[in-house]
């Protein structure tokens, strides 16, 4: 399908675009503090809504699974996120909960797997993450991971919610196991994996994982749909991308570098089966990558604009 261009009506840069479960809108995050919400369909879009009610530019938006309805969540320079539900119309979107736990920007948020529960990762530049669940009552229980980076948090991934191995030897009742890991970036130049057990968020992986040379700009956690192997890209700064595997639970995590871009590496994202990375750089390129049969991974396309 050729690209087609969206305008968006943002007055000033967008930061993000989300596309929802179904592929039929995007909301968009820009500086100018607001998020709209196009509808898409083939080659043709529209206007559907602006949702206004941050004070500071809106870095991210994530669309909640719809077995939950119809959902966004937003994070802005302002230390707010917001969760945003509509209405019987689709220009009518209201605030549904406003969090004000942390005290300076909140650079990216990501709704966990849904079969887990309606769950939101934030992470800011305070140095903490916080984790929001929703309970039956329409209230929101919080855990947080305390200076999790002590400099900023820049980003915050959910792993797969099937433990890995899952899919080759399942649990003693011959159920699916759930886990629910995190992994998260930040200003330290580090990659750090946390794991939720009996309550508290506990570090997963010692030491960090630290093969950057400048600030982690994004981390990516794979599908790995049930297999044994775990496995994270980085972003960074510093122009590189590492991709990270663990070959099963419990065993150390092992970096390499896919490629030295020589420019910024913001944004990455894999494809639903988790054998193809997408990665877009400071010289505006959006390049995919595959691994091969001998472990090197390879250029498989440029996306062109």
């Amino acid at each position: 399908m050729p690209p087609h261009k969206i305008e968006t009506g943002h007055q000033d840069v967008v930061h993000d675009i989300a596309m929802d479960y179904y592929g039929k809108r995007i909301a968009t995050a820009s500086s100018d503090n607001t998020i709209k919400i196009i509808g898409v369909s083939g080659t043709s879009h529209q206007q559907l809504a602006a949702l206004s009610g941050h004070q500071g530019p809106v870095w991210q938006v994530a669309w909640a699974h719809p077995k939950y309805g119809s959902m966004l969540a937003s994070c802005s320079y302002d230390g707010r996120v917001i969760i945003w539900k509509e209405g019987s119309k689709p220009d009518e979107w209201a605030q549904a909960h406003t969090f004000i736990d942390h005290k300076s920007s909140v650079n990216s948020i990501a709704w966990a797997p849904h079969v887990l529960s309606l769950c939101l990762a934030c992470g800011s530049s305070d140095g903490n993450i916080s984790v929001f669940t929703a309970r039956s009552d329409g209230g929101w229980e919080t855990t947080r991971i305390d200076q999790a980076h002590p400099v900023g948090v820049t980003s915050v991934s959910w792993a797969p919610a099937m433990a890995p191995g899952a899919l080759i030897s399942p649990g003693p009742s011959g159920q699916f196991e759930y886990v629910q890991k995190l992994a998260s970036g930040g200003c330290d130049n580090t990659v750090k994996v946390w794991k939720l057990t009996n309550g508290s968020w506990r570090m997963d992986c010692f030491p960090a994982l630290q093969m950057h040379r400048d600030w982690v700009r994004d981390v990516a956690w794979a599908p790995n749909l049930g297999l044994p192997k775990s496995t994270i890209a980085s972003a960074s700064q510093d122009g590189t991308v590492v991709i990270w595997t663990a070959p099963k639970e419990g065993e150390q995590w092992e970096g390499r570098v896919l490629n030295d871009f020589r420019t910024p590496v913001w944004r990455l994202s894999w494809s639903l089966t988790g054998n193809i990375l997408a990665v877009s750089d400071g010289n505006n390129n959006v390049t995919l990558w595959k691994e091969a049969v001998d472990g090197e991974w390879q250029q498989v396309t440029t996306v062109e604009p």
